[in-house]
């Protein structure tokens, strides 16, 4: 029972980690779009009409894939050294 209980707290533990890891990563993300939208205002004019709009996606989505990309390289890199 006592290695049940540990296994679950552990379990828990975990989860918990998870959910405010995801949590913090949620409100930088806010933090970053709000940055990258008055960027792209100041470069771009207004983001109101459809076509900013498409545009500023299409500009984060491609950082964002680019990024991803870039981190998971580095984090390979650090797994074999």
């Amino acid at each position: 029972m006592n290695n049940q209980q540990n296994n679950m707290k552990t379990e828990i533990i975990e989860k918990m980690s998870s959910l405010i890891t995801a949590a913090f990563g949620l409100v930088a993300a806010l933090a970053w779009n709000g940055a990258i939208q008055a960027i792209f205002k100041k470069f771009f004019g207004s983001a109101e009409g459809v076509t900013s709009m498409v545009s500023y996606a299409i500009i984060v989505t491609i950082i964002a894939v680019l990024t991803t990309i870039w981190i998971a390289r580095l984090s390979d890199k650090a797994k074999k050294a």
